[in-house]
């Protein structure tokens, strides 16, 4: 893994990926998306993983991709490898089998704000900023917007899409592209506590509920109930859920210690 690019685990079943390039504001360098790509890969396959949470050191969550890095290759065979590159690291997120925290704190701009985005669940705290300023700079963020869109409105997301401006932590709550708010001081505890309570639920559920949420987000009414109401049948079948409905009618605390 690039030492830019930290894994710990601060928490029994939690494993935190700190960006670790302050000095660049955190930027997705080609080296940046492919240690993050590797690290989501490798801990797709951890059993002992139950939730995973994107940080970052210094100041600022991501500015972005690396400006310097994009001027210095000017290419188009360069640019479409390296927005591939990116898209597909992006979509490794909601493709994992565990759930997905961005903590942010500072600034997160363009792919910075794409970022968070595409993560399951976001807590940021009070002084975070968010924006996808490409628009400042000649460049429309096209793919950023993919997951903006499908965070807030159409008409909010085109918005900070058209303008470049920056939108506060509080706006962004309300938008629905974080989850949470909080004073900065609070916000690492803050996420672990809502890391915990995840990793408490039963592990086949969550990863079952996780895939099929984003599934059916692009079917049709019919489809996406025909495919739920398959997940529900299969999740039925899991220990977990047999001994969770078994306490349910015995009016005791379900046992998952085997989990």
């Amino acid at each position: 893994m690039s030492d830019w690019l930290l894994r710990e685990t601060p928490l029994a079943g939690v494993t935190r990926l700190v960006l670790n390039r302050p000095d660049s504001f955190n930027a997705l360098s080609s080296e940046m998306l492919l240690a993050l790509d590797e690290a989501l890969q490798a801990i797709a396959q951890d059993a002992s993983c139950r939730v995973v949470v994107i940080a970052a050191g210094g100041r600022a969550f991501s500015a972005g991709h690396d400006l310097r890095e994009m001027r210095s290759h000017p290419a188009h065979d360069f640019y479409t490898e390296l927005f591939a590159q990116c898209s597909k690291m992006m979509a490794r997120i909601q493709n994992l089998p565990q759930p997905v925290i961005a903590q942010v704190q500072g600034i997160a701009t363009a792919a910075g704000c794409q970022l968070v985005s595409m993560c399951d669940l976001a807590v940021a705290s009070q002084d975070a900023r968010f924006a996808v300023s490409g628009i400042n700079y000649g460049l429309f963020c096209s793919t950023p917007s993919v997951g903006l869109s499908r965070n807030m409105h159409r008409k909010q997301a085109m918005e900070m899409l058209l303008t470049g401006d920056f939108i506060d932590a509080e706006t962004a709550k309300q938008r629905g592209l974080v989850n949470q708010v909080v004073p900065a001081q609070a916000l690492a505890n803050e996420v672990l506590q809502l890391c915990a309570k995840i990793a408490a639920k039963p592990e086949p559920a969550v990863r079952l509920g996780k895939a099929l949420f984003y599934q059916q987000l692009e079917m049709g009414m019919t489809a996406a109930y025909q495919l739920a109401g398959q997940t529900m049948a299969c999740n039925m079948m899991e220990e977990s859920a047999q001994e969770g409905f078994q306490a349910f009618l015995d009016k005791r605390k379900p046992n998952w210690s085997t989990e």
